[in-house]
């Protein structure tokens, strides 16, 4: 195909130029607008020898396409279904996998939250942190050392800090280390 549209375009352009280097001489003018009448027929019959061959190409490749197309169909009925039973397979274990997960990060949180508790009446119970006493070193000391995640260690101690910078917002302090760690 490709060959034919080829050999039609090298006609085309080898009769444009037969007729333009076999004329007599013409005025620049003529010239001009000859070889741009020349040039637009020779588009012109490229142009149509292609469509010829697009047209004969797609012939040929529907042909080809309705046979491949009815196999493919039959093949495609039986992999849709395979896949089918696939994709239930899968969305059952992801269901599951999704549910394991939800389960383990609730008893995390639960753990951890249970640890800020813990956190919280140990320095109560020992009296780092009571309306008269607040042990800043030793409070900074046991966060450090908790398994409480590294972000709320890092809030805790800010607070903290705050405590000990501002002593008569206390109050407030404490009833935000009691939120963070007891959330």
């Amino acid at each position: 195909m490709s060959r034919i549209i080829i050999l039609i375009i090298i006609a085309g352009l080898g009769a444009g130029a037969y007729f333009y280097l076999n004329q007599p001489e013409p005025t620049p003018a003529e010239k001009l607008q000859s070889a741009a009448k020349e040039a637009g027929e020779a588009v012109g019959e490229a142009a149509t020898a292609a469509q010829e061959a697009a047209s004969e190409a797609l012939s040929t490749a529907t042909q080809q396409a309705g046979d491949t197309a009815s196999a493919a169909v039959e093949q495609a009925g039986e992999a849709a279904e395979q896949a089918g039973q696939t994709a239930t397979d899968l969305a059952n274990q992801a269901g599951d996998a999704a549910t394991d997960l939800a389960n383990q990060a609730g008893d995390q949180v639960a753990a951890l939250t249970a640890q800020g508790q813990e956190l919280l009446n140990t320095w109560v119970d020992e009296g780092m942190l009571s309306a008269e006493q607040f042990d800043y070193d030793a409070m900074v000391e046991s966060v450090k050392n908790s398994q409480l995640s590294q972000e709320i260690q890092d809030q805790v101690i800010k607070i903290l800090d705050g405590i000990k910078e501002a002593p008569e917002t206390a109050a407030l302090k404490i009833q935000e280390l009691r939120n963070l760690l007891t959330q």
